[in-house]
């Protein structure tokens, strides 16, 4: 019996050395994967916008303050999720907007994310110009003329190298709170029922991902919406009372029916799809738990300008690790960190279907 407890104790203790060991590797830019390319909109963001005509921009304090570039385009104090997923992944450098991206550094992947973004090409565009999901999509092909060139007469053609890399697409935000419950400037709350919105959403995207799937990616990180409803904009958009409160529901019971579809398309994709793997981050239910459940979520951090973006060098809370939300409608560096960690290595079999990324990685 003590020798079967010695041998198990060296066998538990060389494990925990040898898990010590991946995440000092990571951490000193040894990525487990050669590249990261990011989708999305302002919660991926990380620069596109800057130099557009758009009024979805945060390259301006007090966005950024917690960051050591200062302010650089991203929607938060600190870092996005993106930001988060990529060191966990251990890459020393953060990955650059397309808008930036120059040589070789396209190599390690790029960032195509864009401020009010959407699946649907209207959305976003009453705030001017900003890349919409197959613009993105348009943008990744100048990438892969561009790898192309890069790889030469290597031995890995393009579509091989980009089969290892991770393709991270969160985007839809905005196609909710910046279109169908937006009815002053568009009219799909009109058109379609909410089960037929999300439907509509995820057969779009179903063939923006097919897309990139016929452009060489074979593993993909797709992130579902949170709670809508609970954000500080929408909030303050459905007031106080038993009406507040049904509106609030109203729009997060929206939200989930197409993050019920987005689930349900991973397992379609990943059934159809050859030597493709797709896997779902539940980012509502990593929102519902300790501990983004116990930050003060009734305020954002930063004083907002119509409850949606920072006011210019305006106040900001000094305990920002408490809050859940930097302005009205994006996390703090603190809630991000939570949603880029759980994405990357669950902490609850529901955090990600059917498996974390730190798995994708390895597949």
């Amino acid at each position: 019996m003590a020798s079967q407890l010695k041998s198990l104790f060296w066998m538990l203790l060389i494990f925990l050395l040898l898990s010590n060991l991946q995440q000092q590797c990571n951490a000193v830019g040894n990525p487990q994967v050669p590249c990261l390319y990011v989708f999305g909109d302002s919660l991926s963001d990380d620069g596109n916008n800057n130099n557009r005509l758009t009024l979805a921009k945060a390259n301006y304090l007090p966005n950024g303050v917690d960051f050591p570039k200062g302010p650089t385009g991203r929607f938060s104090n600190g870092r996005n999720m993106i930001d988060v997923l990529a060191q966990n992944l251990g890459f020393k450098e953060y990955i650059p907007p397309f808008a930036t991206a120059r040589g070789k550094e396209i190599l390690r992947g790029v960032n195509y994310a864009s401020g009010s973004a959407g699946i649907r090409n209207e959305t976003g565009k009453i705030l001017g110009d900003i890349i919409s999901m197959d613009m993105q999509l348009k943008n990744h092909q100048i990438t892969v003329s561009q790898i192309n060139k890069l790889l030469g007469n290597q031995n890995m053609t393009t579509a091989d190298y980009l089969s290892k890399c991770i393709f991270s697409v969160a985007i839809g935000t905005n196609d909710y709170i910046g279109n169908y419950f937006n009815p002053q400037y568009y009219s799909t709350s009109s058109i379609y029922t909410q089960q037929q919105y999300a439907a509509v959403l995820n057969h779009q995207l179903s063939q923006q991902l097919l897309t990139l799937y016929k452009s060489g990616a074979r593993k993909f990180a797709l992130i579902g919406l949170t709670a809508l409803g609970n954000i500080p904009l929408e909030r303050s958009s459905c007031g106080s009372g038993s009406n507040g409160s049904a509106c609030v529901d109203n729009i997060n019971n929206a939200t989930q029916l197409f993050n019920v579809g987005l689930k349900s398309l991973v397992a379609q994709l990943n059934t159809n799809l050859t030597n493709a793997t797709f896997i779902f981050i539940n980012a509502s239910g990593i929102e519902s738990s300790p501990p983004i459940a116990s930050k003060v979520a009734n305020v954002s951090c930063c004083e907002t300008l119509l409850s949606l973006i920072c006011v210019p060098f305006g106040k900001i809370c000094s305990n920002r690790t408490n809050y859940k939300y930097w302005d009205g409608v994006h996390p703090t560096d603190a809630v991000y960190a939570v949603y880029g960690e759980r994405a990357y290595k669950a902490q609850s079999p529901s955090d990600a279907y059917p498996f974390d990324v730190n798995q994708l990685a390895q597949v």
